[in-house]
C-alpha cells in the first residue's frame, strides 16, 4: 500500500514477520470485499495482531473472523439483520453491505458465513420454516383422515405467532416480488416439506395433492396476514382451521 499519510495510522508493513503473519490471519480476507469507502478509513494495529479499522464516529470495528466463542452470537446476529432487511426493503433492495451495517460487523464476515445474498436469504428462510420443517413427519402421524386439520393447524399457528411471523412476512414479501428469492423459497418449502408429505401420501399425484393444500394456505396467508382483507383478516383463528381443514383433507386423501 502506497501513498500513507500520518492520519491513516501506523504502518502495518512495518511490523515483524510473526505479527504480520497474526495481522494477516486475522484480517482474513476482509479487504477484498470493502469499498472504495472503507478503504478510505484509517487502519491501527492491536497488540495482539488484530486489524481494526476506525469509521471516524469514534467507534472501531473488528474487520476479519471473530474469537470462536462469538462466532455463534455473531451469525445470529447477522440472520436477525438480514431477516429485517428483507423484510423493510425487499429481496432486490437488500444488499450485504446494507445487512453487515445493520448487524454491526464487516461485509467480510457476512460472506465468510453464508456467501452470497441469495445464500444469506436462504438461510434466512430455513431459519423461519424451522419449526414448520421440524414437525413434518407429524402431519401424518396418526389417522390419515386428520391430517388436514394437523397441517392447517401447523401452518396457522407459525402465521399467529409473534416470533415466527416477522420472518415469514420478510420471506413471502421478497418471494413475490424477485424471482431469485422465489426459487430460493420453491426449493426449500418443495424440498424440505411438501415432497416429504407426498411421500407419506398412499394416493394418485401425491405431490400435486400437496402443492394443492400448501397452496390453500398460503393463499389464506397472504390474504389474512400480508393483504390483511377483512372480515378474514381480524377472523379467529381457530373459525379459519374449522373451516378450511376440510378442504385441505380433501386436496390430501379426497377421491
Amino acid at each position: 500500500m502506497t501513498g500513507r499519510t500520518a492520519s491513516d495510522g501506523p504502518d502495518v508493513s512495518a511490523r515483524d514477520d510473526s505479527s504480520a503473519r497474526d495481522g494477516a490471519s486475522a484480517w482474513d480476507g476482509a479487504s477484498t470485499h470493502s469499498d472504495d469507502a472503507s478503504a478510505r478509513d484509517a487502519v491501527s494495529a492491536r497488540s495482539d495482531g488484530t486489524l481494526t479499522r476506525s469509521t471516524g464516529t469514534g467507534t472501531a470495528r473488528r474487520r476479519g473472523r471473530p474469537p470462536r466463542t462469538e462466532s455463534a452470537g455473531t451469525r445470529d446476529r447477522i440472520l436477525d439483520a438480514a431477516r429485517e432487511e428483507f423484510s423493510a426493503r425487499g429481496y432486490e433492495k437488500t444488499s450485504v453491505r446494507g445487512i453487515a451495517k445493520s448487524a454491526g460487523v464487516d461485509s467480510a464476515l457476512v460472506h465468510h458465513y453464508f456467501g452470497t445474498k441469495e445464500q444469506v436469504f436462504e438461510a434466512a428462510v430455513e431459519v423461519a420454516f424451522a419449526p414448520a420443517f421440524t414437525v413434518r413427519d407429524t402431519i401424518l402421524d396418526g389417522p390419515v383422515e386428520e391430517a388436514g386439520e394437523r397441517m392447517t393447524r401447523m401452518i396457522i399457528g407459525l402465521w399467529e405467532s409473534p416470533v415466527t411471523r416477522a420472518p415469514l412476512l420478510a420471506i413471502v414479501r421478497s418471494a413475490v416480488n424477485n424471482e431469485i428469492a422465489a426459487g430460493v423459497f420453491r426449493r426449500l418449502i418443495a424440498g424440505q416439506l411438501l415432497r416429504r408429505i407426498a411421500g407419506r401420501l398412499d394416493v394418485p399425484d401425491p405431490e400435486l395433492r400437496a402443492e394443492l393444500a400448501a397452496a390453500q394456505l398460503v393463499g389464506i396467508a397472504m390474504l389474512r396476514y400480508v393483504i390483511k382483507v377483512e372480515p378474514l383478516a381480524s377472523a379467529d383463528a381457530e373459525q379459519i382451521v374449522e373451516r378450511v381443514a376440510p378442504v385441505v383433507q380433501g386436496h390430501l386423501t379426497g377421491r
